[in-house]
């Protein structure tokens, strides 16, 4: 079949294209309280052809890879039309790879009975207080393999395999409703989803408490971000803004991020890195066949790089650095990330709260949402800060600020940096959920601005 493919790709007077398949395995098992809500399997084979003639993209989908001919006089029909007459890609050598899963406990040999007794098992326990009103707890796996041919000689066939188990509890005491969740999901094969007992009875715990705690005062104070909030905010306040496609359509974004330019302390680097094997977002090739790549997006308080695909690299006259993804065969690649985090620091936790007289200590994330440079996060629990100790539990801490002010304000960075996956992932253009992984460590901020009760 790839022989066609080639044989397809060479007869194609344009500048550049490249044709994608993909074949797929997902299925997945999931209880809202009580019941059974879902259970799922499904498989396919697709793909796609995707085509750039002087500044024009053309893209058609296929489900019958027989007919890629046609499909391909299609997409080049579409670039044509739309072509602008200027503009180009940043090409390179052609990459001939195979990357196979080899994994000893490889999710896909274990039965879907055991898989169903598992989530039970972590259900049951959810539900086993009575102030859990109800539960949501589910097992996901996704198997592919992608091939991609370019007309640079690509030739590429990668596999990726994702599981993960997601839980989430919800507490009522007369009106007052509470919810605490969590999950984890990477490549790393079955034994991720076992021995995870300790953290379903901390969920439970957290819905429970919530309930109780109080409501948080609003004011300004210095805010510890636990490293699961802490890298949900490199991600979504300064990530997005790092993709290149952004900065290049956007005339304000663009003055703001130069390279060269002050964004935090010399103690302040942040990476993205979609070589870091066995997470999320990782993955050896991006879906324009480039490689995956360790970007500094800033070092040492520097904004030294940013994310491209080829042609935002050719537009702002820079290199690929393999962020052109898409979140499957239906949609063409954009700038995305892969494994988005905030480099690890010389600090112990000890030391980071220790001369904390009054603050907030906020953990993990339970929504937000961005606005170019300026943000607003809430985080799914948080406790007082006294006199370097940790005090009551609060809730409805919501952080806002501007994330370049933000950044400067950060005054101490953790050495437990840690990553963090999920069966969740990323959206943008109407693309999710994005298989990423973000992390960070302990972080302390000053001035940040809390809304609460007055």
């Amino acid at each position: 079949m790839t022989e066609e493919l080639k044989r397809v790709l060479d007869k194609l007077n344009v500048d550049y294209a490249e044709i994608h398949l993909e074949e797929r395995e997902a299925s997945g098992i999931y209880y809202a309280g009580k019941e059974v809500e879902t259970v799922q399997k499904n498989t396919y084979y697709v793909g796609n052809v995707r085509v750039f003639h002087r500044g024009g993209w053309g893209l058609v989908t296929f489900n019958d890879p027989s007919k890629i001919e046609k499909y391909a006089r299609q997409a080049v029909k579409m670039a044509k039309l739309v072509s602008t007459g200027k503009g180009g890609l940043k090409l390179g050598k052609p990459i001939k790879k195979k990357v196979k899963v080899k994994l000893d406990d490889d999710p896909r040999k274990i039965s879907f009975e055991e898989k169903r007794d598992l989530v039970k098992h972590y259900n049951d326990m959810l539900l086993k207080n009575k102030k859990i009103i109800n539960t949501r707890t589910g097992y996901s796996e996704s198997f592919m393999r992608r091939w991609i041919l370019t007309t640079e000689g690509t030739d590429i066939m990668e596999e990726r395999l994702y599981s993960g188990l997601s839980f989430a509890a919800y507490a009522m005491d007369g009106p007052n409703v509470q919810v605490a969740f969590d999950s984890v999901g990477e490549q790393k094969g079955w034994n991720l989803v076992l021995n995870l007992e300790k953290k379903v009875e901390n969920i439970a715990k957290d819905a429970i408490d919530l309930l109780k705690a109080e409501k948080v005062k609003g004011g300004i104070y210095t805010v510890i971000l636990d490293p699961k909030l802490a890298g949900t905010f490199i991600h979504e306040a300064f990530g997005h803004l790092s993709e290149a496609d952004h900065i290049y359509e956007n005339e304000r974004i663009r003055s703001i991020m130069k390279i060269g330019k002050r964004f935090g302390p010399d103690n302040l680097s942040v990476i993205d890195d979609g070589t870091m094997y066995g997470l999320r977002g990782s993955l050896h090739y991006d879906d324009e066949g480039t490689t995956t790549h360790k970007t500094h997006l800033i070092k040492n308080g520097i904004l030294t790089g940013r994310l491209h695909s080829k042609e935002t690299a050719y537009k702002m006259g820079e290199e690929p650095t393999g962020n052109a993804r898409a979140i499957d065969y239906s949609f063409p690649p954009i700038v995305r990330m892969t494994c988005t985090y905030i480099e690890k620091g010389n600090k112990s936790f000890e030391e980071i709260i220790g001369d904390i007289d009054h603050g907030i200590y906020a953990v993990a994330a339970l929504g937000g949402q961005t606005e170019l440079e300026m943000f607003t996060f809430s985080s799914m629990k948080a406790y007082i800060i006294e006199k370097g100790k940790i005090k009551n539990m609060i809730r409805d801490v919501i952080l806002s600020g501007n994330v370049f002010e933000t950044l400067k304000n950060i005054d101490a960075i953790g050495n437990d940096l840690t990553m963090f996956g999920g069966l969740g992932g990323c959206g943008k253009d109407g693309q999710f959920p994005l298989p990423v992984s973000d992390g960070a460590p302990h972080i302390r901020i000053k001035n940040v601005v809390i809304g609460g009760k007055k």
